[in-house]
């Protein structure tokens, strides 16, 4: 109970003071509209940029930690996808939009905080290993799928020309890359931008938790139940199970197995709704799943830092 009320509590707290500021009207939608935008468009992509500049690429991208969770990932979505058509007979495009609900964690608003209460600031580099191809991957593999088969007989040209247009939108994507950019060519960053990304550093997750409040304030759950139960397991058990199984045989390292896992076991991402609101699919499903699934951490997450060494 302990690692519930030093790890997670302090969490799901701040998550709670943008929840309950929400709904006693004490800020307005369009004002956590306008948060969101300042963390996702600014201060979240400077937090990845600065991570991944400041990444040792040799020492911290293991292929086996890496296999170990989108392995883990991909098996998530292909079943979230089989299940909403064959248990719930969904149509195909609405089967996409609930397999990238089970497909993307939500690494950096829970997965960032969590980790480092539980173990230390040191502990994150292994968690921004898989954040850094995170975006990229999730939205790749349900992007593809999508336009796949909103496609079926158009022209592959045109599938892929709309698959990479929607990626290098995307200012997790481009923040990313040039982290990438930085790192490898090992471009100097001059010292009073060092320290005005330090700042936006330590404002992107407090202010992202807070907002993801409010923004959790909107989605409450309408019908659909059975879907995001299903939905919310595979993320919160399936995931991190097939991820721990695969990081212990591998026999990666104490330090990445926790990150790797930990990651694994956070609730469907905001992203995940975002997906679906861009293809019209699944809408409820996948705002629902991010709640639930949010809450759900609470318990699930104890019981995970209980089991991992």
């Amino acid at each position: 109970m302990q690692a519930l009320a030093d790890v997670i509590l302090p969490v799901f707290l701040v998550i709670g003071f943008g929840y309950v500021a929400r709904w006693r009207r004490l800020i307005s939608d369009e004002q956590v509209d306008g948060v969101v935008w300042f963390t996702q468009t600014f201060a979240i992509p400077c937090l990845l940029f600065v991570a991944i500049a400041r990444l040792d690429l040799g020492q911290d991208f293991d292929w086996r930690l890496l296999v170990s969770f989108y392995v883990g990932a991909l098996c998530s979505f292909t079943l979230g996808f089989a299940g909403a058509r064959l248990f719930f007979g969904r149509d195909w495009e609405d089967c996409v939009a609930i397999g990238f609900v089970a497909l993307f964690s939500n690494s950096v608003l829970l997965g960032l905080p969590i980790t480092e209460r539980a173990y230390g600031t040191d502990a994150l580099a292994a968690n921004f290993a898989i954040i850094a191809i995170h975006s990229p991957f999730c939205y790749a593999v349900g992007i593809t799928t999508m336009e796949v088969i909103r496609n079926r007989g158009g022209r592959q040209r045109d599938t892929a020309t709309r698959v990479l247009s929607a990626m290098f939108r995307n200012a997790l994507v481009i923040a990313i890359a040039l982290g990438f950019a930085v790192n490898l060519t090992g471009l100097p960053i001059p010292g009073v931008a060092n320290q005005a990304l330090d700042m936006m550093v330590r404002a992107a997750l407090p202010a992202a938790l807070f907002s993801l409040g409010g923004v959790l304030y909107r989605y409450r759950p309408e019908g659909d139940l059975r879907t995001i139960g299903f939905v919310v397991a595979l993320s919160l058990i399936v995931h991190p199970l097939i991820t721990y199984g695969l990081a212990r045989s591998f026999g990666i390292s104490t330090e990445a197995l926790r990150s790797a896992v930990v990651t694994a076991a956070m609730a469907p991402g905001v992203n995940a709704y975002v997906f679906a609101n861009i293809y019209g699919r699944a809408k409820r499903v996948a705002a629902s799943s991010v709640l639930i699934g949010t809450a759900g951490v609470m318990v699930t997450g104890w019981v995970w830092l209980q089991i991992l060494p």
